[in-house]
């Protein structure tokens, strides 16, 4: 995968799979410590002890319409080449933890993408449940999305429908432009 908010919407994918009702999206971007970390927290099935030995190869997976899984190798060997670390920890019945940590000025680091259609594709995709939360952090700067907050200011429209996945688009992008640059935004106010 070229970009990491694709490596983020497959790794979701499989914790909706897992049957998850809350999904944490962590993306942290630490510049001054060259640091980038992504993690993903699920509240669903969780795995085996033997599972999670067995599921950092691509030769694992739990679906049955293909014989290899690469979504979790992939991410993980990502985060080697560009000098980072990753974990996974998981229990039956408490849901997963993936975590993976990169050094943000090293040459193979794939740009983050498309986040906001990442958090839009997944609205589409399970627009009831799971709820969704992105903490997007950049320096000491923090924006927060969170759709169980989008359902209730709502009061019960759909989240995939049209005008709703259009806005939620542009809060986000806005949100984390912020964020990442809150000075700016601080003039602009003045």
């Amino acid at each position: 995968m070229n970009e990491l908010s694709l490596h983020i919407l497959d790794l979701v994918q499989n914790a909706i799979s897992a049957g998850a009702s809350h999904i944490i999206i962590l993306v942290e971007q630490q510049p001054e410590q060259d640091l980038l970390i992504i993690e993903i927290r699920d509240d669903g099935c969780g795995m085996s002890e033997e599972l999670l030995q067995r599921v950092v190869s691509p030769f694992a997976t739990t679906r049955t319409t293909r014989k290899v899984g690469l979504g979790i190798p992939m991410f993980k060997q990502c985060a080697e080449q560009c000098e980072g670390k990753f974990s996974l920890a998981s229990r039956p019945n408490e849901g997963t933890v993936i975590r993976a940590e990169f050094r943000r000025s090293h040459v193979d680091l794939p740009p983050m993408g498309d986040l906001a259609g990442t958090m839009c594709s997944l609205l589409i995709a399970s627009p009831e449940k799971p709820e969704f939360t992105l903490e997007y952090v950049f320096g000491k700067e923090r924006f927060v999305f969170d759709t169980a907050e989008i359902r209730n200011a709502l009061g019960g429209l759909p989240l995939n429908l049209p005008e709703v996945i259009e806005w939620v688009k542009g809060y986000l992008q806005e949100g984390m432009r912020q964020a990442e640059s809150p000075e700016a935004d601080s003039q602009q106010n003045l």
